[in-house]
């Protein structure tokens, strides 16, 4: 509570020109959120040509470089794979009998899987390689790499003996780590710089920044890293100016370059629902959430799960409030109704009254005839009136009808999503224990699960969506040509092109949303639109917003 007010005073104390930039800079991540398809995209066909590159390349040196490429492509954008190529060069490393190269391979594994939660993977890793006559960059990138298992292990234990060890054993390996690697090595620079921003030195920390930001490129993932550490350091001076400008530049930078292990938006999306910008924490959590997905980071979902819960009740509580509101103005319009009503009613009588004195008050029965006209103008646009608020209050009994359906649904999956991560866990560990590493890389090589998850939300989908619209396939099939009608083979399932439009009868309409929900490329997605829609029995520019309008969820 003291957090929040202290929180509430800083961004009081911001000056009209400094909210209205902060709204800028947040509109332009809106932006960049649309078009995070385009960004992935691009990403992705770096990562198809290096992939060809590694296919074809003959010799073992080269194909050991362009597995580390592809590693650093991945390791922003897919872990599992990011960890697979790591695996490759550390082969390619040992084949050439290039000790130097698997050390430092094998210490960039162990660094990998510290980073995303597995502590137990990456000792056993460090605890495998032997140091002896490898060269400095390859002896700097091991001290690394035990330097920051034990500050992870540190940071998350719950035992307070074991955090001194694991503090000790830190630092014991970053005092290395400075004696090896060059003082300009970005790790080095970002522990200096956390150093003296814990010891209160912060002019000695944005020194280090100021360096550091100079020495990547703007825009580059590197300079997300360096900008949200300047977050940090703004955020430390409580100037919030600053601290948002900087914070939103990461998030920029991670958007643009189809990061999906988002730390800076989950940190925005934390400030902002601070900020009471519920609306907005909650996309920006749920985009974060999407890319922690398709990430595939323990740690990173711990992280976001607790954030997504706060701000999905905090969303909610809003709705609630909202839907309140709208029936206390029902209320009172309705009073004013019946008010209306009873005016008419006594001006009708008035009215037979005055027709038996028409002769002596003619004058006086004009201007009534003339007042008369104007309340029936008034009743007029009262039944306008009231046939909008029906419309609205049709719509808003449909988004929450949807809203409640999905957020059970959504819970549930988190919560099944988590045994099953669960569950592989032990199979994982259960094999290691038994030393079957081959039937585990067989495995984990497979798409099979990937494919039975996706076919498992597609089921979930296209049930809750049936429950919600039980005719939306007869009255879909309605607004086609008989030859072009839809008939699921299996019963309370949804085809593609039906799936498609189920979703844009709940209002996703842009393709590469729906692509990267049904794992489409988006060209697949607008060629079954246009084939759809070709036909429509009416006006196929007309055909989408026809379905738009279908059925009400019961």
């Amino acid at each position: 509570m003291r957090l929040l007010t202290i929180l509430g005073c800083i961004f009081l104390s911001l000056s009209a020109s400094g909210q209205s930039e902060i709204e800028s800079l947040l509109k332009e991540i809106d932006r960049e959120i649309d078009r995070s398809g385009f960004y992935v995209s691009r990403h992705e066909a770096q990562i198809t040509d290096a992939r060809h590159q590694y296919a074809s390349a003959s010799q073992t040196s080269v194909k050991y470089g362009y597995a580390l490429q592809l590693y650093e492509l991945y390791k922003p954008f897919v872990s599992d794979s990011a960890i697979f190529f790591l695996t490759e060069a550390i082969k390619l490393a040992d084949q050439v009998g290039d000790r130097s190269e698997a050390v430092r391979c094998r210490a960039l594994m162990a660094l990998r899987c510290s980073n995303v939660g597995m502590y137990d993977e990456a000792l056993i890793t460090l605890d495998s390689i032997q140091t002896d006559g490898v060269s400095k960059d390859a002896l700097g990138e091991y001290y690394k790499a035990r330097n920051n298992v034990y500050n992870e292990l540190a940071y998350y234990t719950q035992l307070n003996n074991m955090r001194q060890h694991y503090w000790e054993e830190a630092g014991k390996y970053e005092a290395l780590m400075y004696e090896t690697l060059p003082e300009n090595d970005m790790d080095c620079m970002l522990r200096r710089e956390l150093a003296k921003m814990n010891s209160g030195d912060l002019k000695g920390s944005m020194k280090i920044n100021d360096e550091w930001l100079k020495s990547v490129e703007k825009g580059s993932h590197p300079y997300a890293l360096v900008t949200l550490y300047r977050y940090l350091e703004y955020k430390a001076q409580g100037d919030t100016l600053q601290m948002m400008k900087w914070l939103t530049e990461s998030v920029l930078a991670d958007i643009r370059n189809g990061v999906m292990d988002q730390g800076s938006m989950w940190e925005l999306a934390n400030q902002l629902m601070l900020m009471g910008d519920i609306d907005r924490a909650y996309r920006y959590i749920s985009y974060t959430s999407d890319c922690a997905g398709r990430y595939g980071s323990r740690q990173r979902r711990w992280q976001i799960t607790p954030l997504l819960t706060a701000i999905a009740n905090n969303y909610k509580a809003k709705s609630e409030q909202t839907t309140s509101q709208l029936w206390g103005a029902v209320g009172a319009i309705s009073v004013l109704a019946l008010l209306l009503l009873g005016v008419l009613f006594f001006l009708h009588r008035r009215n037979k009254q005055l027709a038996l004195a028409r002769n002596a008050l003619h004058d006086t029965n004009a201007k009534l005839a003339s007042l008369n006209e104007e309340l029936q103008q008034t009743n007029n646009q009262l039944s306008e009136t009231n046939e909008q608020f029906a419309v609205l209050n049709s719509k808003l009994k449909e988004a929450n009808s949807v809203k409640d359906e999905y957020i059970g649904r959504f819970l549930s999956l988190c919560a099944q999503y988590v045994d099953k991560l669960d569950n592989y866990r032990k199979m994982v560990n259960k094999k290691m224990k038994n030393k079957e590493l081959d039937e585990l890389f067989r495995i984990t090589k497979s798409t099979e699960l990937k494919e039975e998850e996706i076919e498992e939300l597609n089921q979930n989908f296209d049930s809750v969506f049936l429950h919600l619209f039980p005719n939306f396939i007869d009255d879909f099939n309605a607004l086609l040509v008989p030859e072009t009608q839809i008939h699921p083979k299996e019963e309370n399932r949804l085809t593609t092109d039906l799936r498609i439009f189920a979703l844009i009868r709940l209002g996703i309409e842009d393709s590469s949303k729906i692509a990267e929900f049904l794992h489409y490329s988006v060209n697949t997605v607008y060629n079954y639109r246009a084939r759809i829609k070709n036909g429509a029995v009416g006006n196929r520019e007309a055909f989408e917003r026809q379905v738009k309008e279908l059925g009400m969820p019961r």
